[in-house]
């Protein structure tokens, strides 16, 4: 019998429904799979067993009655972004310091009710502000791929990092994830799993530690199209708490799967074709694209003038509304309390102490670009540049494209403590060259697996939408998937 974590969301669903395996039988070969990687890849943070057995043991329950939901039995790890009552949701800060919450999220809330487990909390750049999960308190998350031959350690992409380890190295069935600027697709990309970032107010916002509101967006992190699909179905809801929460019906992701991309017009943005960009990039989108044109798709050549701008712009208005949404961490209610002199002096040291170097950065980034004097010449002007992005997508969909296909990310993954990287926070900031374009704009994006770089380490492509458009991307990512084949990690941990 094929082992418990090999299965994918789909087929664990099967065996569950023919009771060929048992919802409790799957959630210890995950516990065990835990215990025994978790020392060498720090992708959870926090281990709850004993929820996840008495879940497991609900589910069994309702599936011998026959009540079983869309999720029943599947165990899935959550990133610590996500609250989660009773259990640690911390965004990987030290400011959030042994913080429980007493409410759920939305998103884990609608999980629960359609049946799944929660395995724990899954490590995270500090507030998701990284690409390579080097920031989180608890320490860098290790890439489950490795070069062909080589022994040395790799970063999974951030700032979902754990979620995207933990499904490679099958840690989990699935689990969540949130892209502010790239932070699933990225991640997914240097793993080689599926991740897609819905379009913005897809998914609520309700119980997710905020890093920019008008970008955040949660989403699935899987190990095929068709389990992303599956979980986004299930994630993705209707919120009065959230008022960004798009009120329409959601689809039935996993019907768009497998679905003829014939007659489809495809667009290549030729402002994706960066600078100095590495040859197998380059080779990897050109076989996306002789393999969508194989599916019967029709392949244009279209433009986004407004590209370029696009990550300045970013790192004006990310930061800004950082630097509003961490304020709210002082020391006073919750968290991380150190004292001080007078409530001022708390405030301060709390924060200093509280809060890591890269957070500390956005955060004065963020001040500085809305303070008196600058807010004309920065944050109002990278809003209008935003606007313009936008527009350029609109333009290019008004023309009749139906999905746009680039690069999920510059190169492949990268090392731990990678000094050009650590050096130059520039550089790092490159890695989401071309995933920001569709936080800026609101819009849907996935990445999937798209083959092996030189040295044997996962490459991805991504797809861009129309706005509530995700099923054209499950049927445009699930030919890619077919063409590409899927990708697994040699287990070294």
């Amino acid at each position: 019998m094929t082992e418990p974590t090999a299965l994918t969301i789909a087929e664990a669903r099967d065996a569950l429904k023919a009771k060929t395996l048992s919802a409790g039988e799957l959630t210890e070969a995950y516990i065990s799979a835990i215990e025994a990687a978790n020392g060498a890849l720090n992708a959870y943070v926090a281990v709850t067993p004993d929820k996840a057995r008495a879940m497991a043991k609900a589910s069994d329950e309702r599936i011998a009655k026959g009540e079983a939901g869309a999720l029943e039995g599947i165990p899935l790890g959550i990133k610590d972004l996500f609250a989660t009552e009773g259990v640690h949701t911390q965004a990987c800060s030290h400011i959030l310091d042994k913080f429980e919450p007493r409410y759920e999220s939305t998103v884990t809330s609608n999980l629960w009710s359609a049946g799944a487990v929660m395995l724990g909390k899954l490590n995270m750049d500090e507030f998701a502000m990284g690409s390579s999960n080097e920031t989180s308190y608890y320490g860098p998350v290790k890439n489950p791929w490795r070069k062909t031959g080589s022994n040395v350690d790799l970063v999974p992409g951030g700032s979902s990092g754990g979620s995207a380890a933990a499904v490679a190295a099958h840690l989990c069935a699935g689990a969540t994830a949130t892209d502010t600027g790239g932070s699933i697709r990225q991640p997914a990309a240097f793993t080689g799993t599926v991740g897609i970032k819905p379009t913005y107010g897809r998914c609520s916002r309700w119980g997710i530690a905020a890093f920019a509101s008008s970008l955040d967006q949660a989403g699935p992190i899987a190990r095929d199209v068709k389990d992303a699909a599956i979980l986004l179905k299930t994630m993705a809801s209707t919120d009065a708490k959230d008022t960004t929460s798009v009120d329409r019906d959601v689809p039935d992701y996993e019907a768009a799967v497998g679905r003829s991309v014939k007659g489809l017009k495809i667009g290549i943005p030729k402002e994706y074709r960066v600078e100095r960009m590495p040859e197998e990039i380059e080779a990897l989108w050109q076989k996306g694209i002789e393999w969508l044109k194989d599916a019967g798709a029709e392949i244009v050549d279209v433009s986004l003038p407004h590209t370029k701008y696009a990550l300045p712009a970013y790192y004006i208005v990310a930061p800004a509304e950082a630097s509003s949404n961490l304020a709210r961490y002082d020391g006073v209610r919750y968290g991380l309390r150190v004292p001080g002199e007078n409530i001022a002096d708390m405030y301060e040291k709390t924060r200093a102490a509280g809060f890591g170097r890269e957070v500390k950065r956005r955060i004065m980034i963020g001040t500085y670009v809305l303070s008196a004097g600058y807010y004309d010449a920065y944050y109002l002007k990278a809003q209008k540049v935003r606007t313009l992005i936008k527009r350029d997508f609109e333009t290019v969909y008004a023309d009749g494209i139906d999905a746009l296909l680039t690069p999920a990310t510059p190169s492949a993954a990268f090392g731990i403590a990678d000094q050009d990287m650590a050096s130059d926070p520039v550089k790092m900031y490159l890695n989401d060259i071309f995933t920001v374009t569709v936080n800026m704009a609101g819009l849907p994006g996935l990445a999937v697996p798209g083959g092996l770089s030189q040295d044997g380490l996962p490459l991805g492509l991504q797809l861009i939408g129309r706005p509530f458009d995700e099923e054209t991307l499950f049927s445009v990512g699930s030919a890619i998937e077919k063409a590409a084949g899927r990708f697994t990690p040699k287990k070294w941990w």
